[in-house]
């Protein structure tokens, strides 16, 4: 799913947009007070969320071993008996892709080889978490996870391009990363605990989406704020927008700090109500998450069995 990009000077009024504050926090308050659903159907939707989940290792501590494990989880995320008492061991459930360094790339591809299936890699790149490294290195970094064997590149943006207004250089830089990705797919982190204000948050994710962004996401799960309804709501409004304009559907990435089961049906339900059914897919609807899978598991194990699981009756990720 490659973008179409739209040349920055056909949207020239993005200097003048305003986000209505009040109105945003009224709207997250909604989507917090809302009663999950429950028993089956939480069940069904909790095997979905399964299915959305970008998992996760971003630790300084990574080595090939637990990366390995790592994928054998990816593939087998939900044990086979539980999926059996659901009637859903035949559907072939897997997250929807493993996300690693750059360095761990290679790691990654080799295992998810060796389990006979073909869930995507996907690295984070571009200096993240900070971004802060010069701009020949991070696109360097890019291709360097391409050619290796990831597939989606998770870059994170200059901060301070941002901060200071400068859209026309973001829309560049971001431009010479989608041409650094390739085929690949290009998700793009706006790092929104650090951007200032909901204003910025749109203004930066309908830059990203007209530089040629395949998905926008909130956070690299490494900022003191990462994932929020508020935030959630003003890229979601202008995912929204942008396909108005251009018919392009581009997708939403949340990432850090979604840990819960009850974490993952909340966002699924806020995607529902403001893009529709038609978001509800991998190919346009992920969840960065290292811990979120079991928590999900343990849910399920107890909707199956009656009982909470202790930690040693679930496989570790």
């Amino acid at each position: 799913m490659l973008t179409v990009w739209l040349p920055f000077k056909y949207l020239s009024w993005i200097s003048k947009v305003q986000v209505n504050h009040p109105a945003v926090l009224r709207r997250a308050q909604q989507v917090q007070a809302r009663r999950t659903v429950k028993k089956e159907w939480q069940a069904a939707w909790l095997l979905k969320a399964v299915t959305f989940i970008d998992l996760t290792t971003l630790s300084g501590d990574d080595t090939s071993s637990n990366v390995q494990r790592l994928c054998y989880k990816a593939k087998y995320p939900i044990r086979e008996d539980l999926l059996k008492a659901l009637n859903m061991h035949d559907k072939d459930i897997t997250t929807a892709a493993v996300c690693v360094y750059p360095a761990r790339v290679c790691d990654a591809v080799r295992a998810l080889k060796a389990a006979g299936c073909n869930i995507p890699v996907a690295s984070v790149a571009t200096g993240f978490p900070a971004g802060q490294t010069h701009l020949k290195t991070r696109l360097e970094e890019i291709r360097l996870a391409v050619e290796d064997g990831a597939s989606e590149i998770d870059v994170v943006i200059n901060r301070s391009l941002v901060l200071t207004g400068q859209w026309e250089a973001l829309y560049d830089e971001i431009r010479q990363f989608r041409k650094a990705c390739g085929e690949a797919h290009l998700k793009t982190i706006l790092a929104t605990g650090e951007l200032g204000s909901l204003t910025n948050v749109y203004k930066a994710s309908m830059i990203a989406m007209m530089a040629g962004s395949d998905f926008i996401k909130t956070s690299t799960g490494k900022e003191t704020v990462n994932a929020t309804f508020p935030v959630a709501i003003v890229m979601l409004r202008a995912i929204r927008d942008f396909f108005w304009k251009t018919g392009n559907k581009i997708g939403f990435k949340p990432a850090g700090g979604i840990r819960s089961a009850k974490d993952a049906l909340a966002w699924l339900s806020l995607i529902k109500e403001e893009l529709g059914d038609e978001w509800l897919k991998p190919e346009l609807f992920r969840i960065g998450a290292s811990t979120l899978l079991s928590d999900i598991e343990r849910q399920i194990y107890h909707h199956v069995t009656g009982r909470y699981a202790a930690y040693h009756d679930l496989p570790m990720s």
